[in-house]
C-alpha cells in the first residue's frame, strides 16, 4: 500500500492515476469533508495533516509515503514518527530547487529544507525529489486567456525549467516503489529554459492562436492577486522568484532523463496536453 499526501494536488493527482495504471493499493489523504473525485480504486481518508495523530490506523499496511511539505505544514515531523512506529518502509519528499539554488524570500526555501531534514531524520529510507516550476503554474494564466490574447504580469523575462506533471509523477513512482535507491536526492527540471514571455508564446501556438505578454510592474500584480482574495504568500512567493529568475535563470538538468530513460516533456508538450484549459 502506498499512501499519497496532498492527492488533490497536481503532482499527488499524476501519481494516483500512474499507482491506479500499476493495479497498486493506493490511498489518498485528503482534506476537508466534500467529495474527493478521485479515480476509482483509490481509497480516501481526510483529515487535517498539520494534526497527524487521526491518521495513525490508515498507517496500517502503508509500505511508503509520499510527503507534500505544504499538506503536512507542521505535523510532518509527528507524521513521520507515526509512520515509523507503524511499519511504513519509506518516504519520499516533494522539495524545491529553492533549497540548492536560491530564489525567492529565503523563508520558503527554509521551510522545505526543515522539511527535509525532518525526513532524513525520520528513520525511514527515504528519497527527495527537488522540484523546479511546475508547468501547471501557467493554469493561473487561463482565465486572461479565454478571455483575450495579452496575458499581464511581471518579471516577463524570468526564465525556469519548468516540469510536466507527468514526469514528477514518473519519477515519485519510481522513488515510492524503491527503484531509485535509499538517502537519495534528485533535482529535476524540464529540458528547457524558457521565459514567460516564450511560455505565453507556446500556449498560443497549443492553442492555435498569436498571444502576447504585457508587462507590468510587481506592485500591480500584487495587489491584483490580493483583490482576488489571494493570501499573502501566495504572490509573496511567486514575485520573490520570478524577480530573481530574471536575474539569473533557474537550474536545468537532465536528471528526469536520467532516471527515466527517455527524454523529458517539453513545455510545449504541456501546453498542448492542457490546450482546452486555454480554450483551445
Amino acid at each position: 500500500m502506498i499512501l499519497i499526501t496532498g492527492a488533490n494536488g497536481v503532482v499527488g493527482r499524476q501519481v494516483l492515476n500512474q499507482l491506479v495504471q500499476e493495479d497498486t493499493a493506493v490511498t489518498a489523504v485528503t482534506r476537508g469533508t466534500g467529495e474527493a473525485r478521485l479515480p476509482d480504486g483509490v481509497a480516501a481518508v481526510r483529515g487535517d495533516l498539520f494534526h497527524p495523530e487521526w491518521i495513525e490506523p490508515a498507517l496500517d499496511g502503508v509500505e511508503a509515503l509520499q510527503i507534500s511539505p505544504r499538506a503536512t505544514g507542521p505535523g510532518l515531523g509527528e507524521l513521520l514518527r507515526l509512520a515509523a512506529e507503524r511499519g511504513v518502509r519509506r518516504a519520499v519528499l516533494l522539495s524545491a530547487t529553492t533549497v540548492e539554488h536560491l530564489a525567492g524570500e529565503a523563508r520558503f526555501a527554509a521551510q522545505f529544507k526543515h522539511a527535509e531534514e525532518l525526513v532524513m531524520r525520520s528513520g525511514l529510507e527515504w528519497t527527495i525529489l527537488r522540484l523546479a516550476d511546475f508547468a501547471a503554474n501557467a493554469l493561473a494564466w487561463a482565465p486572461q486567456i479565454r478571455a483575450g490574447d495579452v496575458v499581464r504580469g511581471a518579471y516577463g523575462r524570468a526564465a525556469t525549467s519548468p516540469l510536466h506533471e507527468a514526469d514528477i509523477a514518473a519519477v515519485a513512482v519510481r522513488a515510492l516503489r524503491g527503484g531509485l535507491g535509499t538517502k537519495a536526492i534528485h533535482t529535476l527540471t524540464g529540458p528547457q529554459s524558457l521565459d514567460q514571455i516564450e511560455k505565453v508564446r507556446l500556449i498560443g501556438a497549443a492553442t492555435g492562436r498569436t498571444l502576447s505578454f504585457q508587462e507590468l510592474s510587481p506592485e500591480q500584480v500584487r495587489q491584483g492577486m490580493l483583490a482576488q482574495g489571494l493570501p499573502e504568500e501566495i504572490p509573496a512567493r511567486l514575485l520573490g522568484s520570478l524577480a530573481d529568475y530574471a536575474n539569473r535563470p533557474g537550474p536545468t538538468t537532465s536528471t528526469v532523463e536520467d532516471l527515466l530513460g527517455r527524454p523529458a516533456l517539453t513545455f510545449a508538450d504541456w501546453a498542448r496536453d492542457n490546450a482546452p484549459a486555454f480554450g483551445g
